[in-house]
């Protein structure tokens, strides 16, 4: 042990040397799951506002999409009685298999999109090879680093690349 030092301030030291490890890297991912609504939806309103919402905001926001999703499985009996209506009712969830109507409902226009081979491409990342493989022909590109892409009208993959600092 180092004499005058004690064990809480080596933990200290330590713990600020993990943090600064931590502080500049990079968080990428190739997942099943993507966003929720809410993550989305609450980015969304601090980039717009640099804050974020109030109770009022996310209880109408919440409100406004229950009675969406509701007039949606309504208006579509498959998707009601399917297995993975639990992603897309309760968890409000992207997920693999959904259609560009579902996430558009859940997740709101995107910030960008991209159907060229190389734009694919460089949002793929790392991940390119495998994404290609299951024939994307498009990306939706959304905050907090998400991309989502579409072989045709139905996800095919989801990725995540976001810097943090």
């Amino acid at each position: 042990m180092i004499r005058g030092v004690g064990v809480r301030a080596l933990a200290l030291v330590a713990l600020l040397l993990a943090l600064a490890a931590c502080a500049a890297t990079a968080r990428e991912q190739r997942t099943l799951h993507g966003p929720t609504a809410l993550e989305v939806w609450t980015a969304s309103v601090i980039l717009r506002t640099g804050r974020e919402p109030t109770f009022d905001e996310r209880h109408q926001w919440n409100s406004q999409l229950e009675r969406q999703i509701s007039k949606y499985l309504s208006g579509h009996p498959e998707v009601a009685n399917s297995p993975e209506v639990s992603n897309f009712t309760f968890l409000r969830q992207v997920a693999v298999g959904m259609s560009k109507e579902q996430v558009l409902l859940l997740l709101g226009p995107p910030a960008g999109t991209a159907t060229d081979p190389a734009a694919l491409e460089t949002l793929g990342r790392a991940y390119w090879p495998a994404i290609k493989a299951g024939n994307a022909t498009e990306a939706w590109v959304y905050p907090l680093g998400w991309r989502l892409f579409f072989d045709g009208v139905r996800v095919v993959d989801i990725t995540q690349y976001l810097e943090t600092r």
